[in-house]
Formats: structure tokens, sequence, C-alpha cells
């Protein structure tokens, strides 16, 4: 099963890109619906490379527990018509809690600059589950993608390093 968003940003590629990468950002897209504390005594690291595994702890409304899950990060680069377009991709699974009984998890973010707007993003969201528990879990990972979507749009113009002056 496949949950997918398609939006177009207001901050450059380049900055939605650092953003995919970094553990704050993708913490504070959830926040406060979902809290993701980390399982490694010394936390998450600043920025996420390909390669890297990182077991975290969910928890609804920060209060909640949802159970662990273990994100695995790599990443590409394809072309398509526009140009360049970098993938992240967390192929991690749930660990523990409602969500344990997923057998695949994938999820893919494509960032590229939009189209006739290079100051602007295209974002492309895709997650696909599978397993005993998709079909039960679809619809509230559904709304739980429309909240991110709608939060990566808030949050898209704070990700810039030089934000337009005033």
């Amino acid at each position: 099963m496949r949950i997918l968003l398609k939006l177009v940003i207001d901050c450059d590629a380049d900055a939605a890109w650092r953003a995919v990468h970094s553990p704050r950002a993708v913490a504070e897209l959830y926040g406060p619906l979902m809290d993701m504390s980390p399982l490694d005594p010394d936390g998450l690291p600043t920025t996420w490379e390909p390669g890297d595994d990182a077991p975290v702890q969910l928890a609804l409304a920060g209060i909640v527990p949802m159970g662990r899950q273990l994100i695995h990060f790599s990443e590409r680069t394809v072309q398509d018509a526009n140009g360049p377009v970098r993938i992240f991709r967390d192929s991690g699974i749930p660990l523990t809690g409602p969500l344990a009984n997923l057998d695949v998890w994938d999820h893919q973010m494509a960032i590229s600059p939009a189209p006739g707007d290079p100051t602007r993003t295209l974002w492309r969201d895709r997650l696909t589950i599978g397993g005993p528990a998709a079909f039960a879990v679809w619809p509230v990972l559904w709304a739980t993608w429309q909240w991110r979507g709608a939060r990566i749009t808030a949050m898209a113009p704070t990700w810039a390093h030089d934000p337009e002056p005033a």
C-alpha cells in the first residue's frame, strides 16, 4: 500500500535536501503530534548520512508510547525531464508497537528544483507499507502524512540559510 505527497515548497532544493538530512528538522515535522527520541545514548547525530541506522522511540504527543523504529538511510540521484532529482530513502522497519506488524517500510523523499522556479522545491514523498497490519494502519498513516505535508509546507521557508529580507 502507498501514501503519496507532491508539494511545491518555498525553499530551494539545496535547503530541502539539507532538511531531510537533519534529525532535528525531521523531528519538528511530526511535532507536536509525534515525538521522536533517540535510543542511542549518544543521541541523534547532527546530520544523517547514507548507511546510517538510527533506532528511535516514538510517542504520540510525547506521552503515549508508539513503539520503536529503526531508520536506515540511503540516497541516490536520478534524472528526470527537468534535471537532477535527489532521493533520500528510509528503508528501516518498525520494531515494536502498533506498526511492528508491518514487514515493509519504504519511505522515499524526492527533491528537485520546482519546474520553472529554481527558488522553490518540488517535494515528492512516497511511503510504501506492507504486511498483516498494512490495511488497518494505512488510514492512520495517510492522516499522519497529510499532517506531515502541511508541516513541510509551513516549515520550508525556515530551512534556507539566508532568508529573504523583509
